[in-house]
């Protein structure tokens, strides 16, 4: 979305993680998405990073122009701390360490805090959207979708901001599912959409 927004043009490549392509340990030993490889032949390999690459380029409505480390600091806690349980939460078949509910709740204290900053304004920031708001929103849009009642009952005010940055333009053009091919092990290709 930082790209689309910042109006940096860029090749898209979708692919599988389960069938990582030899390309993308050649840009980044980490194997991870997403990577972006500049025209200079530099590699960017974290999403933030990515961000605020090309927010640095053009950031015409001043996404990162205000409370620019209250801002680093919110994306790092979800970064850090609410993605971890936030997949915990949608995978919790795979953590059997603790039930779903335990996840949950993990992922609700984060949650919390955003519930909290949107008490009294439209977006985390305040009445314009900011980088904070776009970084955070996919994956309160990931938790929410596991439960979406639950979700929309239990965390009103994210719930409407949620669905105010989805109904955006930029969102749903960014959002499009891609095809992807992939070679099965007898060597034919086959279409994932």
């Amino acid at each position: 979305m930082a790209l689309y927004y910042s109006k940096i043009d860029y090749e898209h490549r979708e692919i599988l993680l389960r069938n990582r392509p030899e390309k993308l340990y050649q840009l980044s030993q980490k194997g991870t998405v997403p990577v972006l490889e500049l025209p200079n032949g530099d590699v960017i390999d974290e999403s933030f990073n990515i961000m605020k690459w090309a927010l640095s380029i053009n950031d015409p409505e001043m996404w990162f122009d205000k409370h620019k480390e209250e801002q680093v600091d919110l994306i790092k806690l979800n970064d850090d701390k609410f993605k971890k349980w936030l997949d915990k939460y949608k995978y919790h078949v795979r953590f059997p360490e603790y039930p779903l509910e335990y996840y949950r709740r993990e992922c609700e204290k984060i949650l919390d805090i955003y519930e909290v900053r949107l008490k009294d304004k439209s977006f985390l920031f305040g009445a314009t959207i900011s980088l904070a708001d776009v970084a955070i929103m996919p994956f309160v849009r990931q938790f929410s979708n596991v439960d979406i009642g639950y979700f929309n009952n239990g965390f009103t005010f994210l719930s409407k901001w949620k669905q105010s940055l989805i109904s955006l333009e930029i969102f749903s053009k960014m959002m499009n599912k891609f095809e992807v091919w992939e070679e099965n092990k007898d060597g034919e290709s086959i279409l994932f959409t």
